[in-house]
């Protein structure tokens, strides 16, 4: 029998240091790899050039893993600090809720910055195991070192004659706090061209050993870059460019030097992107900069159409119709910024909509206003959409009395209108909907998260399954009416290439699988039949392997089921890693997983597994059979027996 913990005084723990950060690494970064953390530094040497210090940013990685972030900034203070007692440098790196960004504006060193939490670098040291700072100021170079986020050497210092000023911070993130210990150079490279044209005329250098070294300068900004992404091909209207940004405003919480900047154009066809900012750091899932700014766009657009009475008689415009094909880069200023959560993803200042709304609405008139046939090229975009859009609802409505004409409320939609690309994710459960909508690549992937087990359709005629909330949701969402084996299915309306079932990987998952297999065979076999359905594999266990010595990094397995884990183990014992040495942990569900864990195992297209649904018309009266096997009221006996014997024999379409 355990030993009776006594709860008291004792029982509580106050963690110091950095210890936090190394204990719950997914409070404070992305745990799939090591990018944010290096990404920290990126975002303190562009701080310093926002403040107009330095005009070239260094990013290096080498082939022993490191990362290293070279600055042409004013240098780190390195003289003692006032209340801690040891140099300023070392409570940067070694202490969180430190940093030169908490002062009021008008009165720190810092007007407009990144982030205000004072947690960033401290972050990127607590995960590496080595991390190495080297700062150029005050006619010296002045040099600490760190190992597993602890002070490893003294701040040395020495005087050099050159008056070389700026940061150089190198680190080599720990393999044992990521799924995945190397940094993805395609978004790498992205992170560091940003900066370039956000910021015209700052060169961002990035040279990878033993590779080519790119530079990029962008001295016309985000219009330039607009080009590059075009890839050749032309826009509906010229491109719209601005900026604005306040001095002293009527408005109380607008400050000085608070705007943004942007280039927005329509596209006919092809993909659009969508990129937005805040005071040059990413922001991956919009927030109230992003939500502002489409805002004043839609009420602009809006009011000239109504000037110049161009929607047709009973078409209102919605904002996706207006974005539905519209690319934009959006760069926008805020003094004061707050974030959802430490990776900066989402950007959550209350004025920061009305801010941009401002910035943009005004600006957008006026250039319709000037550019009347351009202007009218985008309104035609816009109804097209609309059109499309009504007549969608409509036909459902008519032919199924469903109610609705709309998207399902609680549809989380993706930016994308290339169906080819777009996939929709039924999530089972609110938590698991809720960890999917912040894994997802908006621009391509949607989430409809689904409550409980849905309607078993077996023997369910097609007004009964629309009568179903859940199932019309599905249906309305996908843009395919429910219809049988032999009906004539309209496939026009399709709005995803693939439909994914995400379930957990126990029972009750399984069983809300079937129903939904169930659904798509009776209910949807032409959608079936042409290859638009999957079901999505996630991992049943995970398995935390120790390093083993040299060039033998800490990593991680992910297992399907007891079958896959016994696999993994035998291969293990194989490498004569030591039995016992590793830790095997089981997904209860889908709603465990971190964003991170969910992207990396089932959502992310280069390392999921998918199961591809097949149907032929020549295995129709054969799928049926099995399914009234299964799903049929009356059949629980030979449910269980089939069950038993056929629920592993699956393959996977990757």
């Amino acid at each position: 029998m355990a030993k009776q913990q006594v709860y008291d005084a004792s029982a509580i723990q106050a963690l110091k240091g950095l210890e936090p950060v190394r204990r719950m690494p997914g409070m404070y970064t992305h745990t799939v790899h090591p990018l944010h953390i290096a990404q920290e530094a990126i975002d303190n040497a562009v701080d310093e050039a926002l403040a107009g210090h330095g005009r070239k940013i260094t990013v290096r990685v080498f082939k022993d893993g490191s990362v290293e972030v070279e600055d042409e900034g004013r240098g780190i203070p390195v003289d003692m600090h006032p209340e801690e007692k040891k140099p300023a440098v070392e409570v940067a790196f070694g202490m969180l809720h430190a940093g030169g960004k908490f002062a009021k504006s008008g009165e720190g060193v810092y007007h407009i910055s990144g982030g205000l939490h004072g947690v960033g670098v401290a972050v990127s040291n607590a995960l590496s195991r080595r991390l190495e700072v080297t700062v150029y100021r005050d006619g010296g170079r002045h040099a600490i070192a760190f190992e597993g986020g602890e002070l490893k050497s003294k701040l040395k210092s020495e005087k050099i004659k050159d008056k070389r000023t700026g940061t150089v911070v190198r680190m080599w993130p720990d393999p044992k706090y990521f799924d995945s210990p190397g940094i993805p150079m395609p978004e790498l490279e992205h992170l560091v061209r940003s900066k370039a044209y956000l910021l015209p005329g700052l060169t961002t250098v990035l040279e990878v050993e033993g590779k080519e070294k790119k530079s990029w300068k962008y001295e016309r900004g985000m219009a330039q870059y607009f080009e590059f992404m075009l890839q050749g091909r032309e826009l509906a209207a010229p491109l719209f460019t601005g900026e604005r940004y306040f001095g002293e405003s009527s408005i109380p919480e607008i400050e000085p030097g608070e705007g943004a900047g942007w280039a927005i154009g329509w596209v006919a066809e092809g993909d659009i992107f969508a990129d937005s900012h805040v005071n040059l750091i990413p922001t991956r899932s919009g927030g109230t900069h992003e939500a502002g700014f489409r805002a004043g766009v839609f009420d602009a657009i809006n009011a000239f159409m109504d000037a110049r009475a161009l929607a047709p008689k009973g078409v209102k415009l919605i904002a996706d119709d207006i974005w539905a094909r519209a690319c934009f880069t959006l760069s926008a200023r805020i003094v004061r910024t707050q974030f959802h959560g430490q990776t900066k993803e989402k950007l959550t200042t209350r004025h920061a909509a009305k801010l941009l709304e401002l910035c943009v609405k005004d600006a957008f008139e006026l250039w319709l206003n000037e550019h009347p046939e351009d202007g009218k090229k985008i309104a035609e975009l816009a109804i097209e959409q609309a059109l499309a859009r009504l007549a969608k609802g409509k036909k459902v409505e008519r032919k199924k009395s469903s109610g609705i004409a709309t998207l399902p409320g609680k549809l989380v939609d993706c930016a994308s209108g290339d169906v080819t690309r777009n996939e929709l994710f039924l999530v089972e459960g609110d938590s698991a909907g809720g960890s999917a909508k912040e894994a997802r690549d908006k621009e391509s992937q949607a989430i409809l998260p689904l409550r409980g087990k849905v309607l078993n359709t077996m023997s369910k005629d097609s007004r009964t399954v629309l009568a179903n909330k859940e199932l019309q949701a599905i249906a309305t969402a996908i843009g395919v009416d429910p219809h049988g084996a032999e009906d004539t299915a309209d496939l026009t309306g399709l709005r995803y290439g693939k439909v994914i079932l995400m379930t957990d990987a126990d029972v009750d998952g399984g069983h809300i699988q079937a129903l939904l297999l169930t659904f798509f065979f009776m209910h949807a076999p032409k959608l079936v039949e042409a290859g638009h359905v999957y079901v999505a594999q996630p991992p049943l266990f995970k398995v935390e392997i120790p390093a083993q010595g040299k060039g033998k990094p800490q990593r991680r397995a992910y297992c399907l089921d007891d079958d896959e884990l016994e696999e993994t183990l035998a291969a293990l014992k194989k490498e004569k890693v030591k039995e016992g040495s590793w830790e095997i942990s089981r997904f209860k569900g889908l709603g465990e997983m971190s964003p991170e864990q969910l992207w990396e195992t089932t959502m992310n297209p280069d390392t999921r597994r998918l199961v591809r649904m097949q149907l032929q018309a020549k295995d129709i009266a054969k799928v049926r059979l099995t399914f009234e096997k299964l799903m049929d009221a009356g059949e629980a006996e030979e449910r269980r027996n089939w069950m038993r014997e056929h629920w592993k024999t699956v393959e996977a379409d990757v």
